[in-house]
């Protein structure tokens, strides 16, 4: 592991804001399976208001479809639990609060609502920023509610962290 992935996992949030910070950035957040824990874990640093804007929960479809532009087919055809639908969010969530970055979570946390073909602990993050959105699928296959929701969080603060320090 590099240095850069060295500070990433030891504290993704402080490196996120050095990060965020030392670009001017500012970042926005749209959350399903994990109900606004990667908003929480964000603000739970003092003077993160300097970077973070604001986030939105969308737990229920309606919610993608009304305030994050996710288009409804995307949905019917797809899922909530998707790499369209995880990029749309990050992009809905990145021009509504006209931010730099937008970093979207949907997945299924368990215990219950996994399929074969989506079973518990699949989840998808999104990432948006000026060249596009990227999409990149985990596979949480270890742990209940709770640790899958953490691990979702800690998994996209460091793809965010790992995308920002290659800028």
């Amino acid at each position: 592991m590099n240095q850069t992935n060295d500070m990433a996992h030891a504290n993704p949030e402080r490196f996120l804001a050095e990060l965020l910070g030392a670009q001017g950035a500012t970042l926005a957040v749209a959350e399903s399976c994990t109900g606004g824990l990667l908003g929480g874990r964000i603000t739970a640093l003092a003077g993160s208001s300097a970077y973070f804007i604001g986030g939105v929960i969308a737990y229920h479809n309606a919610v993608k479809i009304r305030h994050l532009g996710v288009p409804e087919t995307l949905l019917d055809r797809d899922g909530a639990v998707s790499a369209g639908v995880a990029r749309a969010m990050a992009t809905g969530v990145r021009q509504r609060f006209r931010t730099n970055y937008g970093l979207s979570i949907t997945g299924i946390a368990g215990p219950g609502g996994g399929t074969p073909d989506k079973p518990v602990g699949t989840i998808w993050l999104g990432l948006a920023d000026n060249a596009g959105a990227d999409a990149k699928k985990l596979e949480l296959s270890v742990g209940d509610r709770h640790t899958i929701r953490e691990q979702a969080v800690v998994h996209a603060l460091e793809w965010l962290c790992q995308r920002l320090a290659d800028v």
